[in-house]
């Protein structure tokens, strides 16, 4: 029998666009925002409220940047999180809020306006994701469900040419409906299961001064191709209410690609 997990149904019939936190506006975290507004248009134009991005970063743009992210010369010296979305936000037309700075890492520096329904990371740095973890993990979960509950975290990750996207549930359960068709799952992993992070001895790589270094670290398709792969989970998510694929393992350099189902 086939497994899936259905959404968590306040994000199918929510009374207010699902808000969703958006930490990291680099290479992937540019695509990613750029998805997400072509996913807000497509469910606005299927009746549904939609979402609603707060965007953190806080670097700013270089010259290194421009070609593999989502930035022009025009850019260079603006914070990340406030040109995207102020670009987003004149294409689209919408609203949507950008923070120049880190997300909090610790809970009590944690405020009611830093969560969200999804929070999705495009970060390169293993302690960002565990705060993050750390935070999510800590919140109360009630029955009851708001515009600040967490449900579901997103992560990608890559290195120069391999990746991986993967979604995971934040409440240990999430109410899976009956069915004779499916096995239901009610709880999907988060990075963090997946990788000991605590065992994994970071290095800094520093920031790129070209474009030519910046593309030695992460060729020039890795992060939107991850980008597309990753929103289309979310797509699937809105568009069908349950998914049977809650990540993937990306390499583009042998063009292959494995789905991790639930």
């Amino acid at each position: 029998m086939k497994r899936v997990h259905y959404i968590d149904n306040y994000l199918i019939n929510p009374q207010h666009p699902v808000t969703v936190n958006l930490i990291g506006a680099g290479g992937t975290g540019s695509q990613v925002l750029t998805c997400l507004a072509r996913l807000d248009t497509a469910l606005r134009g299927l009746g549904h409220p939609g979402l609603f991005i707060t965007v953190y970063d806080s670097d700013i743009v270089t010259e290194a940047n421009i070609g593999r992210q989502l930035f022009s010369p025009s850019d260079i010296g603006l914070n990340k999180a406030q040109c995207l979305v102020t670009r987003i936000n004149n294409f689209f037309g919408n609203d949507w809020k950008a923070i120049p700075d880190i997300y909090p890492t610790i809970m009590k520096d944690t405020r009611r306006e830093n969560l969200a329904n999804i929070t999705i990371t495009c970060t390169d740095n293993i302690k960002s994701r565990l705060d993050l973890w750390n935070i999510l993990k800590a919140v109360p979960i009630s029955e009851y469900r708001s515009h600040e509950t967490p449900l579901y975290w997103m992560d990608f990750g890559n290195t120069q040419d391999t990746g991986q996207v993967i979604l995971g549930t934040v409440p240990k359960k999430i109410r899976q409906p009956a069915s004779k068709l499916y096995e239901t799952v009610e709880s999907l992993k988060v990075i963090t299961r997946y990788v000991k992070y605590e065992k994994v001895k970071e290095k800094d790589s520093g920031p790129s001064c070209s474009l030519a270094e910046a593309l030695e670290k992460q060729d020039l398709f890795i992060n939107s191709t991850l980008a597309q792969l990753g929103c289309n989970i979310l797509w699937k998510m809105f568009r069908n209410g349950m998914i049977e694929h809650h990540g993937l393992y990306l390499n583009l350099s042998t063009m292959k690609m494995n789905p991790i189902t639930v």
